[in-house]
């Protein structure tokens, strides 16, 4: 059974998310605020959560800073806006990707199912006993675990596919439309910033000195990559 929390302040749109996510293996569950949302968690294990930005008592912005404390399990922001501001905010705080109101059914059930099937690996054909090792990161693909020299590190379904995607391939070179579509699984609209607020997020979390990263390099004009750290 997969769980599924549906946090809107807009009942109907709770209600139509309902509708769209009815499944015989979803199991949904409902909140109308963060404060909400936050008690769902802390007592239901939830795969997915779909969360809207403009609510009161507490916003989504705020409920996604709390949530990713404690939680790794995707993160769709829903907003009525589509400025980008809103959206890199989100990806910024930790959020795994965004779908804008109004709603198509079609483009919510297959975000949904995209983002589950990243996090619960269903029908994945990657290889999930792999660990990697590049410098003092550790990737336990099967285990879905990282660490930084011996530290565990927190990483969003996002953040580890992407840290992943380049240790797999380390000292070459990737531009953020490669990253997107290869992580994203769709044409690389919006790439650039969508990529660089989640390396910048990442980095924030492997490095000791973000400024001056040891792992994940910026090469101008070209894109990113990762290497070992020559220093150890």
């Amino acid at each position: 059974m997969i769980n599924i929390l549906i946090c809107d302040d807009e009942k109907d749109i709770v209600n139509a998310l309902k509708i769209y996510l009815n499944d015989p293996d979803h199991q949904l569950y409902e909140a109308y605020n963060g404060r909400q949302a936050l008690d769902v968690l802390s007592t239901e294990h939830i795969d997915l959560v779909l969360l809207d930005i403009m609510m009161p008592v507490m916003n989504g912005i705020e409920t996604l800073a709390e949530i990713r404390k404690s939680y790794n399990m995707p993160v769709i922001l829903l907003t009525a806006k589509s400025e980008d501001a809103d959206k890199i905010l989100g990806l910024n705080v930790g959020a795994d990707d965004y779908i804008t109101k109004p709603f198509n059914p079609l483009e919510v059930t297959a975000r949904v199912n995209s983002q589950l099937r990243r996090y619960l690996k269903l029908g994945s054909g990657m290889v999930e006993e792999k660990t990697m090792v590049i410098g003092g990161i550790e990737l336990d693909d099967r285990k879905k675990e990282v660490s930084v020299d011996g530290e565990a590190v927190s990483l969003t379904p996002k953040e580890f596919e992407i840290l992943k995607f380049l240790m797999s391939s380390p000292n070459k070179v990737f531009s953020p439309k490669e990253i997107y579509s290869s992580i994203w699984k769709e044409q690389p609209y919006g790439a650039e910033n969508t990529v660089a607020v989640h390396i910048r997020h990442i980095r924030e979390k492997i490095e000791i000195n973000p400024a001056e990263p040891r792992y994940i390099k910026v090469i101008f004009g070209q894109g990113y990559m990762i290497q070992e750290d020559k220093r150890r």
